[in-house]
């Protein structure tokens, strides 16, 4: 059983500074690419952040300079460091990850996270 917690979010003001964290915990055998995306009221989900397992990276243009995604191996973890935050950033935001389960190690599923809530707001 692979599951992805996020954690992080909460209520900060324009200008100011998050860091989400998700942890990937379970049968694992590998972890491939990790990824961001956000959704927020009436819009569709969107890619913010992804990240590979050799480090690199791409972002979507709205967010790129602010935002910066990093992973530790070592502890099944992917951050996404979220600075000069805008209220257009306001949205729920979820983990994504490509695993390889060990009972199947040939075979990887995709996962999602419960998704945290981030808001940007006076």
């Amino acid at each position: 059983q692979v599951q992805l917690v996020e954690s992080g979010g909460g209520l900060v003001q324009p200008g100011g500074s998050l860091r989400l964290s998700c942890v990937a915990s379970g049968s694992i055998f590998r972890i491939n690419a990790m990824a961001w995306y956000r959704q927020a009221p009436g819009k569709e989900r969107e890619l913010v952040a992804r990240i590979t397992s050799g480090g690199s990276t791409n972002y979507v243009d709205s967010v790129k300079g602010r935002v910066t995604i990093s992973r530790d191996n070592a502890k099944n973890t992917v951050y996404l460091q979220m600075n000069s935050l805008k209220p257009e950033d306001t949205a729920v935001y979820y983990c994504n990850a490509q695993i390889l389960a060990t009972a199947s190690p040939y075979s990887g599923d995709t996962y999602w996270g419960q998704g945290t809530q981030v808001t940007v707001s006076s």
